[in-house]
């Protein structure tokens, strides 16, 4: 039996629904499920009081601070370094076996599993540079592993803005950096953030490479400097889970409804910047 090509279309569109039906609703099972159980164990008390009584009792905010510093230590260190790297093998390196190489090396490092990162940060800031379990060890870590991500974000989104851009820009005697800077960083920006903000979430629920580098059990205080440990919501939902028995189960997926919260909200701010963007664009 033939048909025509826009029944045909119909039943590709068709068959496409239903399989990403079948892969989105598992996921919003699995965030119903979370929500009706860690709902309860929400409150004021809860995201700003330290934990009392053995982490049976009080509340997680030295783990969502804790998660919130190792995020923005991640972005600083990994952000203009993965941008910078990207617009070089775009716009500056030539293409020959050895940018052939390095761009694979990309991608192949963005299927590294966090462990292995974790060993790596442990035994180079951790160990060699004397950095300690820190802040600075732990951010550093993630921002290597958040790297491979955030390139191949970078480099696809300069990719894709039209080679005409960047010709009339030189043709109007304009140096090779200001066409960059002007014709091609503002037209990309939208694809950077999405690539951004999947690194940084990726990096938020991450716990091997903070568990080698810088994630501690409790601390009865803040930290007060680079160099000192933190709490992390990743860390510290393992350890209630897992670790101190006759835990209350709410706490337990109160502390991941938190963590899914906010890796929800780092995801809305990248949607409404890139949709800030794309309205400046003019193609």
């Amino acid at each position: 039996m033939k048909f025509d090509a826009k029944t045909r279309e119909k039943l590709a569109f068709f068959i496409l629904g239903m399989i990403a039906l079948i892969i989105i609703l598992p996921i919003i099972g699995v965030i119903a499920y979370i929500i009706k159980n860690g709902a309860p164990g929400l409150s004021w008390e809860f995201l700003t009081q330290p934990p009392r009584n053995g982490m049976k009792e009080g509340g997680i905010f030295p783990a969502i601070l804790g998660t919130i510093y190792l995020i923005l230590g991640t972005m600083v260190f990994s952000l203009p370094l993965g941008i910078l790297a990207a617009i070089y093998l775009v716009e500056y390196a030539r293409e020959n076996w050895l940018t052939r190489t390095i761009k694979l090396a990309i991608i192949n490092l963005s299927g590294v599993p966090s462990i292995v990162y974790g060993l790596f940060g442990f035994a180079m800031f951790v160990i060699f540079l004397k950095f300690g379990t820190s802040i600075l060890a732990g951010s550093l870590t993630l921002a290597i592993m958040s790297l491979p991500v955030i390139i191949t974000a970078t480099k696809e989104a300069l990719e894709a803005v039209p080679k005409s851009f960047r010709e009339i820009s030189l043709s109007l005697g304009a140096t090779k950096w200001q066409t960059i800077r002007y014709c091609v960083l503002p037209y990309s920006l939208p694809g950077i953030l999405t690539g951004t903000v999947l690194a940084l979430s990726r990096a938020a629920g991450e716990t091997a490479p903070i568990l080698f580098t810088v994630a501690a059990f409790y601390l009865p205080r803040l930290p007060r400097s680079m160099f000192d440990q933190v709490m992390a919501l990743p860390y510290h939902l393992y350890v209630i889970s897992t670790q101190i028995p006759n835990m209350p189960l709410s706490l337990s997926f109160a502390t991941a409804l938190v963590l899914i919260v906010l890796v929800f909200l780092m995801n809305l701010v990248s949607i409404i910047l890139r949709a800030y963007f794309r309205k400046k664009k003019l193609w």
